[in-house]
């Protein structure tokens, strides 16, 4: 009698190892889930709103509110919200202006515009279309001729709101504002994160574990050569920037900014409100030689200051020189 070994046929195991690989993903996937989610809470449990929620064509708009006088509109840069104004700028200002500081689409506690979120998701919010929503905000507000200050990305939306409503714009600070369209790209982290297999697959894990020592280190960059104030990074909430919406907000928004910028410099010889540009020489992020000196060169009603040795801060490191612009604009405007 012949014997035949009983081992399990190589479909038998490959099987076994398709199930056990199935369900490690599934676990992974889920644990992921569970984590962003459990960081997401806690983002928004520690840095909630600071101001009132309003809606503008069904969509809730925060909005800090603040102080009398002429309106300014505020308007943060990437990764950011409205708490990186109301740290040090907003108190400054509010014993004689009323500040309106906004968190832009996707970004702290402002939604997304309508069909642009989900994780599979690749449109994004223009500079035209957060102008747009933002201006209408600030309408509701009471605010119908606000001057408009942008910082970094910020500016880029200041601007789109100028060029879409001169008439109502009295005048414009741009803080390290991006202003110019820049050579080459931005890498690949943008990149991948904007992508649809990236904003599906890569943000969640980046939302669950990312450390909160990589959130720090990014903030010393963006501050450098400068340090971070105390307690600002406890302000800010850096966590709400790595929730999944804003996360892929951000690099979508950021990825996709460039050919904006291209359209609109072909229109700034429109622009003839008084617009006041401050830049720092040590910024790296938004370098002035691209972007700052430029614009103020294409721009005949553009006042240049430069801030030597600042970085892409210069809200933070020379709180007078940005009030003194804020000021200049709103005197030149009439409205001091």
């Amino acid at each position: 009698m012949k014997f035949i070994s009983q081992h399990p046929s190589s479909s038998l195991k490959l099987g076994v190892k398709t199930l056990i690989f199935l369900l490690s993903i599934t676990v992974f996937v889920v644990v992921v889930a569970w984590r962003a989610a459990a960081r997401e809470r806690a983002a928004n449990d520690a840095h909630p709103p600071l101001g009132q929620m309003i809606e503008v064509d069904g969509v809730n708009v925060h909005a800090h509110v603040s102080g009398s006088g002429p309106d300014i509109v505020l308007l943060h840069g990437a990764s950011g919200n409205l708490r990186d104004f109301t740290f040090d700028l907003v108190p400054r200002l509010e014993d004689r202006y009323r500040v309106i500081a906004f968190d832009r689409p996707g970004m702290g506690h402002t939604d997304r515009l309508p069909g642009k979120s989900g994780a599979w998701n690749t449109t994004f919010e223009s500079p035209q279309e957060q102008a747009a929503l933002l201006q209408k905000a600030a309408a509701q507000l009471g605010a119908d001729a606000p001057i408009v200050l942008g910082h970094s990305y910020g500016g880029a939306v200041a601007l789109a709101w100028a060029l879409q409503h001169p008439e109502d714009t009295p005048a414009v600070v741009l803080v390290g504002a991006v202003a110019e369209p820049w050579p080459g790209g931005l890498g690949w982290f943008y990149n991948v994160l904007s992508s649809t297999a990236g904003g599906a697959l890569l943000v969640p894990p980046a939302t669950a574990f990312l450390p909160q020592s990589y959130l720090e280190r990014s903030i010393d960059i963006i501050f450098a050569p400068q340090s971070p104030p105390a307690g600002y990074n406890t302000h800010v909430g850096a966590d709400l920037s790595v929730r999944r919406f804003s996360a892929r907000a951000n690099a979508q928004q950021v990825n996709g900014l460039r050919p904006f910028v291209v359209e609109m410099q072909k229109q700034y010889d429109t622009l003839k409100m008084p617009i006041e540009v401050i830049h720092g020489t040590a910024d790296t992020i938004v370098p002035a030689d691209i972007h700052a000196n430029v614009f103020a060169a294409e721009v005949p009603s553009a006042n240049l200051v430069m801030l030597d040795g600042v970085g892409h801060m210069p809200h933070h490191a020379d709180p007078d020189a940005t009030i003194a612009a804020i000021d200049r604009a709103a005197a030149r405007a009439g409205l001091r």
